[in-house]
């Protein structure tokens, strides 16, 4: 290989801790470009910055937006075999093109119209379904049909078969979340295809799932020494959810503790087999905000996606500011500050890749100024 073939190329750098640029030095380079090659004193300002610089950047997709956008697809592009799900990725703008939200999150708007099936099939990577608005689709996970509602935070853990029908006479969208990116960049995906279409067509008032595993404070004796790495619950409802809220803040009128700060209640799903995180690589949260609230500004080491489910919310993420609504989508890259305040009130969901940070040991958070 020459140094024109080479795939890498050693930055000339004139600052301090640099030696001098001579013609002996540049023959050296060249043999390091060679053998693919790099000297650490040459990148070490971006290998081991002072603080977190991420690529990605804060970014504001509009629900008005994707919405008829999806449903123009559901209009235009079948869903089968090949195509596997119509869904319309968030693509952060500092990524270069790539489908993801985060470098390890994965956003994406699916849209299934009336009587249509999204074919079954499996992958290594870990999802989850937020239903923002409307009802009617159901999915069936390892052959347990779980219906999809407004409110509701669905699981499909890493190789389970899954697929979606609708069986409404209504086209249906929700958001799809996924660690794509980070499986994509550790080499570790796999997938299968299952039936064509999902055969259980049942529709029944709870999920199997949901009839063993979520009772609140209680689990099964059968499975009582059970610890999955995903959760087995397959649908957390929104009236749990919302009433998990409303008592934080009430309790909070009642002069006892409870919320994370005034005025902001917060819960967070988890697997009620280990008290974690409802996945491994994924953290999931509802926060509750009353008119007038402010939140602390916040930064964190990994990165999150916000959806307004319900009121108006003002966000400032680092230098960018964005007035949100119902069902607006927001990205906050590692390490960027964020600030939320509502003169309305507002119901926002949001999830994180905090698990790997924490797993890591590498997760840090400051709020106003103070590390922990």
């Amino acid at each position: 290989m020459t140094p024109t073939e080479s795939l890498v190329r050693i930055k000339s750098s004139d600052g301090p801790g640099q030696p001098v640029r001579t013609a002996e030095l540049d023959a050296l380079y060249h043999r390091f470009e060679d053998e693919l090659l790099v000297p650490l004193w040459t990148e070490i300002g971006d290998l081991m910055p002072t603080q977190p610089s991420p690529a990605a950047r804060a970014h504001l997709w509009r629900w008005a937006t994707l919405l008829p956008l999806a449903a123009r697809a559901g209009e235009l592009v079948p869903v089968g075999r090949g195509g596997e799900r119509r869904a319309i990725a968030l693509a952060n703008p500092g990524l270069g093109g790539a489908p993801y939200a985060t470098p390890t999150l994965w956003a994406a708007i699916q849209y299934l119209c009336p009587g249509e099936d999204a074919p079954v099939h499996r992958h290594t990577q870990h999802a989850f379904r937020f239903v923002v608005e409307g009802e009617g689709v159901w999915t069936v996970v390892d052959g347990d049909p779980v219906a999809m509602r407004r409110g509701d935070f669905l699981l499909t853990p890493g190789w389970r078969f899954h697929g979606h029908h609708n069986v409404s006479d209504v086209p249906m969208a929700w958001l799809d979340g996924l660690d794509i990116p980070f499986v994509h960049h550790t080499g570790s995906a796999f997938f299968e295809l299952g039936p064509d279409t999902v055969t259980e067509r049942e529709t029944p008032a709870r999920s199997r799932s949901e009839r063993l595993w979520a009772h609140p404070g209680l689990r099964p004796v059968s499975s009582a020494g059970e610890r999955t790495t995903s959760s087995p619950i397959a649908a957390y409802r929104w009236e749990h959810t919302d009433r998990a809220l409303a008592d934080q803040l009430t309790l909070e009128d009642e002069g006892h503790p409870g919320v994370v700060e005034p005025g902001h209640a917060a819960v967070r799903f988890t697997n009620p087999t280990s008290g974690g995180d409802v996945m491994p690589t994924i953290r999931a949260e509802f926060h509750r905000l009353r008119p007038g609230a402010t939140t602390a500004a916040r930064r964190e080491v990994g990165s999150s996606v916000f959806q307004v489910f319900t009121g108006e919310v003002s966000v400032r993420v680092g230098d960018a500011a964005w007035t949100a609504a119902r069902g607006d989508l927001f990205v906050v890259p590692s390490w960027q500050p964020l600030t939320i305040t509502t003169d309305s009130g507002a119901d926002l969901f949001r999830f994180s890749d905090t698990p790997i940070f924490e797993r890591l040991g590498q997760h840090r958070v400051r709020v106003e100024g103070g590390a922990r």
